[in-house]
């Protein structure tokens, strides 16, 4: 995991004292724990371009903590049954999903904040799935006509003949249609709504659903608009795991929030320009509230993490000497149960664990991000108990070989600047968005993807459609690649470790890298696409659309 080396801490440090400590622990630049850097860079990506805020923004650490229970999001109701074209004779289950304008309180103490979500709510509802058990859902725009977040006409996709207020349903690790996938382009305005197909054609797993609109989606995600969808089967249901109110989503993200309860977006000093490549809040939310707690009894719980921050990376730990006991990634179990003292999540990344709190009762454990507490669990001093224990082995996962592979894609994962060395855009493969397609696997073969991060920092990239399996992870010689396009390894490949060698659909791509993937592109034929998970770099062209080809 990349950190934040000493030059970039001194440079934060100037920072303070040129917007002072004030301002700066606003901005959340005490604590930044972006990844790191290089010193290069970090000269050309001057704060300057950061504007102040306008407006005076809360500052965490003088609110009273774990006053707010933990809120749980609703289970999502079918609002009746449909037929599709693909199931002739059967009706599916159909849900309608609203996206609103409504204000909700963050923490106790703050006023209500403005924001929109799914059904009025965020997170929005949690989507229940079963393995093989298609439905529909309806996602309906039901948003004001102006966007309250500040949009980059500059942005590919978001010019300004563009509606500033459009949205398009992705949902996160499922293997869809291609006219059901979300694909950027084909956003809807208010007073419409897109009815799409979920075959739920694959393993359990924990999935999550957020807005995918060209150009904006990092202020849509920012905004509220995500949730969690949960697959489930009866593969991972017969190993007795923690269930039912045992088992529940916690959906991490973080924002600026003025003293007046409006979220802040960061932008730059440019206002015909205010894009900026990074977006950290300081206020770490867990299922939409500010340092809540959750009262549990003293047995086993499982709890489904995921990442959904713009930008933010989360360094996970316990208290009380309490370790978790990880059990699944993004794509669902992993072979074995694997302990671990620390989870670390890039954006969009996912991490089922089990928490034992047996032998706590009475007792309070925090869930830390790095040093900080973001949460409570309160153990009761009674309650129900398991007596359950975790099988040694959750499921075979048979390892993809690099030799059944028909090719092998070299990809590079790179920044545009600007004459004054400020990064314009980021990108993949040196192409815009709007290039012509150059990813075209075919059906039901298996490639190896190979990208080689060129820039200074890491990207979690998630492909849609497919999981995938990490392989490697290579240090090469960026020289040697920047003269001559030669990529030349100066170390022994880095295996990926246990919590990695499962399924995944979004791994962390670390600078100086080539990360090595190998995916079986199965699914429908048609158009999807690739793209970094950081959604500032996501909106400005690091992301491509990839065809698939019938097999």
């Amino acid at each position: 995991m990349t950190r934040m080396n000493p030059s970039r801490r001194q440079f934060l440090r100037g920072m303070v004292d040129m917007v002072g400590a004030a301002t700066a622990a606003e901005l959340g630049l005490l604590a930044w724990s972006s990844p790191a850097i290089g010193d290069e860079k970090m000269a050309r990506m001057a704060m300057p371009q950061l504007a102040a805020p306008k407006v005076p923004l809360v500052n965490p650490v003088t609110l009273a903590r774990f006053v707010d229970p933990l809120p749980l999001p609703k289970i999502a109701k079918p609002a009746g049954q449909r037929a599709h074209a693909a199931y002739p004779g059967k009706q599916l289950p159909f849900y309608r999903m609203e996206m609103r304008a409504f204000k909700t309180q963050l923490h106790r103490d703050l006023p209500p904040t403005p924001m929109w979500g799914y059904d009025g709510s965020f997170p929005g509802p949690t989507l229940l799935a079963k393995r093989n058990e298609p439905l529909l859902i309806e996602w309906a725009n039901a948003l004001p006509e102006k966007h309250f977040l500040p949009i980059d006409h500059n942005i590919h996709g978001a010019e300004r003949d563009k509606p500033p207020v459009r949205t398009v349903t992705h949902v996160h690790g499922a293997r869809v249609p291609p006219s059901s996938d979300g694909y950027p382009e084909e956003w809807f305005v208010p007073g419409h709504s897109s009815v799409s197909h979920y075959p739920n054609a694959q393993d359990a797993a924990t999935l999550w659903y957020h807005d995918h609109a060209m150009g904006i989606t990092r202020l849509n995600i920012y905004a509220g608009l995500l949730g969690a969808y949960l697959i489930e089967d009866n593969a991972e249901s017969s190993l007795s795991l923690p269930s039912g109110e045992c088992d529940l989503p916690l959906i991490l993200c973080d924002r600026l929030i003025a003293k007046d309860g409006q979220l802040y977006y960061p932008v730059s000093d440019d206002p015909q320009a205010p894009w900026v490549s990074e977006c950290n809040g300081n206020a770490i939310l867990c299922n939409g509230k500010l340092y809540p707690y959750f009262e549990v009894e003293p047995r086993r719980y499982r709890l489904r993490l995921v990442n959904a921050a713009n930008t933010r990376f989360y360094e996970m730990s316990l208290s009380a000497g309490l370790t978790f006991t990880q059990i699944a990634s993004d794509q669902g179990l992993l072979a074995a149960p694997v302990p671990r003292q620390r989870v670390t999540l890039y954006p969009a990344e996912r991490a089922d664990v089990v928490i034992d709190f047996s032998g706590m009762d009475g007792k309070q454990v925090q869930l830390r991000q790095q040093a900080e507490a973001i949460m409570e669990f309160r153990v009761r001093d009674k309650g129900r108990r398991d007596t359950g224990a975790l099988p040694a082995t959750l499921r075979t996962i048979e390892r993809l070989a690099a030799a059944s592979a028909v090719r092998d894609r070299v990809l590079t994962l790179g920044e545009q600047d600007d004459a004054g060395g400020s990064p314009m855009m980021m990108m993949l493969n040196g192409k815009h968005w709007s290039a012509p397609i150059t990813e075209d696997p075919r059906q039901n073969t298996t490639e190896i993807w190979s990208m080689v991060n060129l820039t200074g920092d890491a990207h979690p990239m998630h492909l849609h459609l497919v999981r995938f399996q990490v392989l490697e992870r290579r240090p090469f010689d960026l020289f040697a690649w920047n003269e001559s396009k030669t990529l030349k390894y100066t170390g022994p490949a880095i295996a990926p470790g246990p919590e990695e060698m499962g399924w995944k659909d979004t791994v962390r791509a670390d600078p100086g890298m080539v990360t090595r993937i190998i995916a079986k592109f199965e699914g429908g034929p048609g158009r999807y696409v690739w793209h970094c998970h950081l959604l500032e770099h996501e909106d400005n062209e690091m992301m491509r659309p990839f065809q698939l080809l019938p097999g």
